[in-house]
């Protein structure tokens, strides 16, 4: 009834332009953290055609990279990535490089590129009973291209799952991941013109970029407020929102990031009400553009579900309506922590 009421309320524009059943499931692979890292992607890469790989990432370059950054990435990544970028993610930028037979530079110049344009929705929830709740739509341009790329991946560690994510094959980051009976966190983009320019300063100063910074997290954290400080307080070269899900009633943070730390971390509070938040790629605190109001129509989607009808599925339902569900959107993920078997993943057919 509540679904019902919510397709009443919202008219026409809520109706969800894809069923569950339509979508599918991304492959899922295994990320080996005890190889080293120049030797982790290559039973991944394996799959997948090289030649196709290979013209993928031009496009995404050729659109998306400003000439001027190619000039100077690319003979500093041809010398020793190592003095610029962290690891494992230099040595793991440099596997797929030699698998592919490409420029480092290149792949160093791709994982940048996805730094600047994930525009998401990202919900965290709580239910009656205190269960946290979180699903996330990643948008992208070359959506269609990227569908074919997007994998589900457990990275282990002597044998066992360490922690959980969903990304885009090349791409060393996470953007959507999971700690099993830790935590879940997404990152949102948050809306900026400069980016370019700050990456490529921030390139030298060595901070992390923001989807290197999930990984760490996910692989480093012990608890959700272990994790909440580390995503809040590390240099980053990106203004982004961090959403985060734990395991116990109240354990749910959207974390709005400046470059050198927190803007602001606004926690659920259901007892006056704030069981769920959403967060798109606008401070919650300012109104969307009308051009992109995604959050206001996911906030209704909300409230029609209601708190005593938030699960799994309902929460993949609201995810499902126009236009948080939009041309852009390359998969859906949802996720709680203390259930870690209910991580699922689905490319939306939009």
């Amino acid at each position: 009834m509540a679904w019902l009421y919510l397709l009443l309320l919202l008219g026409p524009c809520a109706l969800p332009c894809t069923s569950y059943m339509q979508d599918t499931a991304p492959p899922l692979y295994n990320i080996s953290l005890d190889l080293p890292p120049e030797q982790r992607w290559e039973p991944v890469l394996k799959n997948y055609n090289y030649s196709y790989l290979r013209e993928a990432m031009e496009q995404v370059l050729d659109t998306y990279v400003p000439k001027w950054v190619h000039e100077i990435i690319r003979p500093l990544a041809e010398v020793d990535l190592e003095l610029f970028l962290h690891e494992p993610y230099a040595g793991e930028m440099k596997g797929i490089a030699r698998a592919l037979q490409i420029q480092p530079g290149d792949v160093v110049l791709l994982n940048l590129c996805y730094e600047a344009t994930a525009f998401c929705t990202s919900i965290i929830a709580q239910d009656e009973k205190g269960n946290i709740y979180h699903g996330r739509n990643l948008d992208y341009n070359f959506s269609d291209l990227l569908r074919n790329l997007t994998l589900d991946l457990h990275f282990t560690r002597n044998g066992q799952v360490a922690y959980s994510g969903t990304s885009f094959l090349g791409y060393v980051g996470l953007w959507t991941g999971q700690s099993p009976y830790k935590f879940t966190v997404s990152g949102d983009a948050r809306e900026n013109g400069e980016w370019w320019k700050n990456a490529v300063a921030a390139f030298f100063k060595r901070n992390s970029p923001v989807s290197w910074l999930i990984r760490d997290v996910l692989s480093e954290a012990k608890d959700f407020e272990s994790a909440a400080l580390q995503l809040s307080k590390t240099p980053i070269i990106a203004e982004v929102y961090y959403i985060m899900g734990g395991t116990k009633p109240r354990e749910g943070l959207v974390i709005t990031r400046n470059r050198e730390g927190p803007a602001d971390i606004w926690p659920l509070d259901p007892l006056r009400g704030q069981w769920f938040h959403v967060e798109t790629n606008y401070d919650h605190w300012t109104t969307p553009p009308p051009s992109d109001d995604r959050r206001t129509v996911a906030v209704k989607a909300m409230n029609a579900t209601g708190q005593a009808n938030i699960n799994t599925d309902t929460l993949y339902k609201v995810l499902s309506v126009r236009p948080v569900l939009n041309r852009m959107t390359i998969y859906t993920t949802i996720m709680s922590a203390a259930f870690p078997e209910k991580y699922t993943t689905r490319i939306r057919k939009v």
